[in-house]
């Protein structure tokens, strides 16, 4: 018997996906239909998919065609992952030190791919005034933050709270340079998932050793909210990674929003002109100097980068 049905991409290794039917707690095997491959368009873990369901003679299993990849919110090629709701972006507030340039390139492709990013301080017990230092400077530039120390789990209990008022029918990941400590707050914050984790199908055993792998985890006790599993997933590579047009980097600074319309020239770079209220706002300290600095070396990157290089 073969029946159509929508489902959630959860997991992919090799070709072989797991995908958690619409509605229920069941979850089957797939493949993907050569029309997908052919048409060049590959499953990512996190897609909404439609699927051809196929139950054997005996109904003992049940197998699954993916038919159609639904409409994307987005999509990332390392780790290959879709649909990503909310970013939590893991930083240190020393050892080691963060690379504000780094963080606020990221910051600025979550915006442009409509992610939530969320700031996660850690180490706060190594520099107490630096993570302070670091935490308002991104809660002055519309962020939402949080500063941890390893002692004790200090500050952890905010940031549960935000995740289960927020993480409702949304997917999440974490993302952070290495040794800021990102494993070790995602087993804190998701105990019950650490089983699960070292538990992989028979299906998909050959993706047990592989860094590669991608895998989504329902969060206990909220309702449609899935933490990305992601090996390695240091740094973010979308679709169109830093190839999202000039003029839309504006945009990419929820703090520049106020100042919109209100500079001199109405082609301001907010660069160096003359009447930019932008760099007025720099001025009198409305904008954080690190993150105008930031906006140039985006805005230098961005303009020396032909059309025709751009990722389609």
């Amino acid at each position: 018997m073969e029946t159509k049905q929508t489902g959630k991409l959860m997991r992919g290794v090799g070709g072989l996906y797991e995908v958690l039917l619409t509605g229920s707690s069941c979850r089957v095997p797939a493949r993907a239909r050569g029309e997908l491959r052919h048409a060049g368009l590959s499953p990512l873990v996190g897609d909404e998919v439609e699927v051809l369901l196929t139950e054997k003679g005996d109904k003992t299993e049940t197998f699954a065609a993916i038919e159609r990849v639904l409409p994307r919110k987005n999509a990332l090629i390392r780790p290959p992952f879709a649909n990503l709701d909310v970013l939590f972006l893991a930083v240190a507030a020393s050892h080691p030190t963060p690379d504000l340039s780094t963080l606020d390139k990221l910051l600025s492709i979550a915006e442009h791919e409509k992610i939530e990013p969320v700031l996660i301080i850690g180490k706060k017990d190594l520099d107490e005034e630096a993570a302070e230092r670091l935490a308002a400077l991104y809660r002055a530039a519309g962020f939402t933050v949080f500063v941890l120390s390893a002692k004790g789990g200090e500050g952890l209990s905010p940031l549960q709270a935000y995740i289960g008022e927020n993480l409702i029918g949304k997917t999440a990941a974490f993302a952070g340079a290495s040794g800021v400590g990102k494993s070790t707050l995602m087993n804190a914050l998701f105990p019950d998932l650490l089983l699960e984790t070292g538990e992989i199908s028979r299906k998909i055993e050959r993706g047990k050793h592989t860094t590669r792998r991608v895998e989504l985890y329902p969060v206990p006790g909220l309702t449609d909210a899935f933490i990305a599993d992601t090996p390695g997933f240091s740094m973010l590579d979308f679709v169109r990674f830093d190839f999202f047009p000039l003029s839309d980097l504006f945009d990419t600074m929820r703090e520049f929003h106020p100042f919109a319309g209100a500079c001199r020239y109405t082609k301001c770079t907010h660069t160096k002109e003359e009447g930019c209220a932008v760099l007025e706002a720099v001025r009198q300290g409305k904008i954080a100097p690190s993150r105008h600095q930031s906006y140039l070396l985006m805005y230098a990157a961005l303009k020396d980068k032909h059309e025709w290089s751009r990722k389609k």
